[in-house]
């Protein structure tokens, strides 16, 4: 059986999380913790083979955490589980000591999937959290390359402050083509939010 520790702030979170797991027949959670200093403490307790550690957690955050847990634990894996994909934050906690970085907005079975990568000893990086650490001039050609016209544009128009509501009166498309277009610039350049794609864009396209 593949042990695992679920350390995330969010009891929610956690108990989804524990259900996921628990409901396959190689993988059980033995230990939750709220914060990074409840995870070593629970980790030297439980033994387990993989900790999922939130980023943003109070008082001992997910860099932490995962440098502790990794001293503590060496043959243990530190998958992170997080809804940031900014280059510096996952540069920091695989620095930390993680081996795997999976966004909390993916499939379940992706999720899975992860644990049993890093139980085996390998390393599993989200695509899109490994595009945000490529070198700018990398990813600018992944991605122009990957947008199609429609979708540059709604781009364009997000770094330019638009609502989703403006662009479809700009671009004479309903609002749920826009949601969709949107949709698809997150998952290929690799964000999560407006704000992100905003600052993707004014570096990376033209007269954004």
């Amino acid at each position: 059986m593949i042990r695992v520790l679920v350390a995330d702030d969010h009891q929610l979170v956690r108990a989804g999380i524990r259900r996921l797991l628990d409901a396959e027949p190689d993988i059980t959670v033995v230990a939750e913790a709220g914060n990074g200093a409840e995870a070593i403490e629970s980790s030297v307790v439980t033994s387990p083979d993989v900790v999922l550690m939130d980023l943003s957690m109070p008082d001992v955050d997910g860099v932490e955490g995962t440098r502790g847990f990794r001293a503590r634990c060496p043959e243990a894996r530190v998958l992170v589980l997080s809804i940031l994909s900014d280059r510096p934050r996952v540069t920091e906690v695989l620095a930390a000591g993680a081996t795997g970085y999976v966004l909390k907005d993916s499939e379940p079975a992706a999720l899975v999937a992860a644990v049993r990568t890093l139980a085996g000893g390998l390393a599993h990086i989200d695509p899109r959290v490994a595009a945000a650490l490529l070198p700018a001039s990398a990813r600018a050609g992944r991605v122009g390359s990957a947008l199609s016209p429609r979708e540059t544009d709604v781009l364009r128009l997000v770094a330019q402050g638009l609502a989703n509501k403006e662009i479809t009166r700009a671009l004479g498309i309903s609002e749920r083509a826009a949601k969709a277009h949107l949709g698809r610039v997150f998952r290929e350049i690799g964000v999560l939010d407006r704000t992100s794609a905003a600052l993707w864009a004014g570096e990376h396209l033209r007269g954004a």
